[in-house]
């Protein structure tokens, strides 16, 4: 199966509901490659690349996150490989 890499944002009620810390979670149970990180503006940053149905099923993942978030959108694009390895939370 192809490797592909999604890079985007999402919103909603995101950050101070463990996002990112799920998020790796995730990606690492998935065996996805990339980060994860807040923005200043309440948006929650990321980015990762793997196997496609692996990224989808992270992709899937995301439009919900952990049971007390609560995602408005996700917008999500793809991008070139960035040959990243492992997933890490960006501060």
């Amino acid at each position: 199966m192809a490797r592909i890499c999604l890079h985007g944002y999402v919103s909603g009620k995101v950050q101070g509901v463990c996002f990112r810390q799920s998020t790796q979670e995730e990606a690492d149970r998935l065996d996805l490659d990339g980060w994860v990180r807040n923005l200043a503006d309440g948006r929650v940053e990321v980015l990762f690349e793997g196997e496609e149905g692996a990224v989808r099923e992270l992709a899937d993942w995301l439009e919900q996150g952990p049971s007390v978030a609560k995602v408005d959108t996700v917008e999500l694009t793809e991008q070139p490989l960035q040959g990243i390895a492992g997933f890490i939370v960006r501060r």
